[in-house]
């Protein structure tokens, strides 16, 4: 029974610290989130359309924009 025990909270501890490094790594890690549009890109592109503009501002969307 002590060997079930312990082997429980050996896994349960693993998780817990998986866990923590997970929520480390995500946007609550301070990353910063860019506004929409080709002025706030490191490296814009030389031609930007309003499909462009579009598909920028519904990123990260499962959708495309309606006029894609």
């Amino acid at each position: 029974m002590t060997r079930n025990l312990a082997i429980f909270l050996a896994l349960a501890g693993a998780g817990l610290l998986v866990r923590s490094a997970v929520r480390r790594t995500g946007v609550s890690a301070g990353r910063p989130i860019r506004d929409a549009g080709a002025d706030q890109m490191r490296d814009p592109p030389h031609e930007w359309t309003k499909t462009d503009e579009r598909m920028d501002e519904s990123f990260p969307a499962s959708d495309p924009p309606g006029t894609y």
